[in-house]
């Protein structure tokens, strides 16, 4: 299906674009104007996009209603400073409520049910149910146009950070993932939470360069069992790995001898033993077991 995206009616364009950029973190967005009245607001076209100088950036876009500009981008362009929290799952009801288009002078803070917390650098409040939150500088807003939808990038320098330290690791030392609890967005009502049972690692590529999928064996490369991210795993490797006399495996040893009399279903099951083994992360074990089908 080809959708053709300038074609569309704005809320249509916005749904095809959100359902299929997603998930995207949420900038719970503090800001002040320069008669002192607080606004407070989520935005999901957020991300972090410098470390040095540590720069984020969020767009409070034109509505595409009516055209609009959100009170957050007004506040910035007078007072050029925004408090960035980031929304965990035990905020997130809250958060939603305060996307309401509430008139100007209407503090989001009391709608919600959050509580204001100076900051140690800007005028903008800080939520303190929030356990993460970034001081920021705005040093920039680049408009994207002038129409309805049109975003308007506010681009701003994280100061400092305050982390609550319930969520750090046992060391005190950085935050701990698997305790944040992060809440992303996604298409129409849909959210999501990224807790520890659907969290999972990839091994970063190696400084030395991977062998790269091309330059596995061919008995590897085209397996009928092993997927894509099976290959990736095993092609980040400095070098094809040789076999390991001394390495024991009883389902490997299970799977030689039951499957002796057919090499062809000895190979497909223990294809399928080594897509178990990258599946669990075991790249080392995995490499063996397939060494030994390559062996067949």
């Amino acid at each position: 299906m080809l959708i053709n995206i300038p074609q569309l009616p704005i809320q249509q364009r916005q749904a095809w674009l959100q359902h299929a950029i997603a998930p995207r973190p949420i900038a719970f967005a503090s800001t002040i104007d320069k008669e002192g009245n607080v606004n407070l607001s989520p935005f999901s076209f957020f991300n972090m996009f410098s470390t040095n100088p540590a720069i984020v950036i969020f767009s409070p876009s034109r509505s595409g209603r009516d055209n609009h500009l959100k009170h957050t981008l007004q506040n910035v362009l007078e007072v050029p400073e925004v408090a960035i929290c980031i929304c965990d799952e035990t905020m997130v009801q809250q958060v939603s409520l305060s996307s309401c288009e509430y008139p100007k002078g209407v503090d989001e803070f009391i709608k919600a049910g959050f509580t204001k917390e100076k900051a140690s650098i800007i005028k903008p409040p800080l939520v303190r149910e929030a356990k993460i939150k970034m001081e920021c500088r705005v040093n920039e807003v680049k408009s994207l146009g002038d129409q309805a939808g049109a975003g308007q990038l506010v681009i701003a320098e994280v100061l400092c950070m305050h982390v609550e330290e319930s969520i750090l690791n046992t060391e005190g030392t950085m935050i701990d993932q698997k305790k944040i609890q992060h809440i992303a967005r996604l298409g129409g009502d849909y959210y999501a939470v990224i807790n520890e049972q659907n969290l999972f690692t990839v091994a970063k590529p190696n400084k030395e360069l991977g062998i790269g999928i091309d330059a596995l064996p061919a008995g590897i490369r085209n397996s009928l069992i092993l997927t894509g991210n099976n290959l990736g795993q095993l092609a980040n490797v400095q070098q094809i790995p040789e076999v390991d006399v001394q390495f024991e495996d009883e389902q490997l040893k299970n799977i030689i001898q039951y499957f002796s009399v057919s090499p062809t279903e000895m190979e497909l099951e223990l294809h399928r033993y080594a897509k178990q083994l990258l599946n669990a992360n075991k790249v080392y074990e995995a490499w063996q077991v397939l060494l030994a089908a390559e062996s067949v």
